[in-house]
């Protein structure tokens, strides 16, 4: 089965010169410089360069492609379309370019784990029903070369005893869960903090 991709679109602005990537001068005067990204202090009218801006995936498995209609009294009425455009706008706020993927296809969702850690992409990853039994999953995880954080919508922990396995998280940089919608947005924030 073929996935679904989020579209980014962004308005290219002079950057600011800063190692790796600054979106205002505030930024750069805030950015480590062991830092993989600069923490962007960004405010009204603050444009990404798609250029030097930092790709993240947000990558997401089986059933949240049918957010909004599936079980709305756990994952809420927020659609996917409305996921991906949450993601590309926190991103783009926080000087990020973000792709946003979903897929109900395991081998698909490994590929995609391949491919960001051949290019040394950050990765926003929600496995859904893959977080518990996919040792596939968990081997293309402990591939990466940049940070990567597990997310969930609802949190496993105090759900069915099954969801409370992740064989993901001992190979993850960590995890954020049961926060909604907002776990997207706090993986993406933490991200621009990270070095690893």
């Amino acid at each position: 089965m073929r996935g679904r991709s989020g579209t980014t679109s962004q308005t290219a602005a002079p950057p600011v010169a800063c190692h790796p990537l600054a979106v205002t001068e505030r930024a750069q005067a805030l950015a480590a410089p062991n830092c993989w990204v600069a923490r962007a202090i960004t405010g009204p009218g603050t444009r990404v360069d798609p250029v030097t801006a930092r790709k993240v995936l947000v990558l997401n498995g089986p059933n949240l492609g049918r957010l909004g209609s599936r079980e709305p009294d756990v994952y809420g009425a927020t659609t996917y379309a409305d996921l991906v455009a949450d993601c590309e706008k926190t991103g783009a706020d926080l000087g990020l370019t973000v792709e946003v993927r979903q897929t109900d296809d395991e081998s698909e969702l490994v590929g995609w784990l391949h491919e960001a850690a051949d290019h040394k992409y950050p990765v926003v990853l929600n496995p859904a029903a893959f977080t518990h039994y996919s040792y596939a999953l968990r081997d293309a995880c402990a591939q990466r070369t940049a940070p990567l954080i597990e997310i969930h919508i609802s949190n496993p922990a105090a759900r069915e005893e099954f969801r409370h396995t992740s064989v993901v998280a001992a190979v993850a940089t960590g995890t954020i869960a049961g926060f909604g919608l907002n776990s997207y947005r706090l993986a993406l924030r933490a991200l621009t903090t990270l070095t690893d």
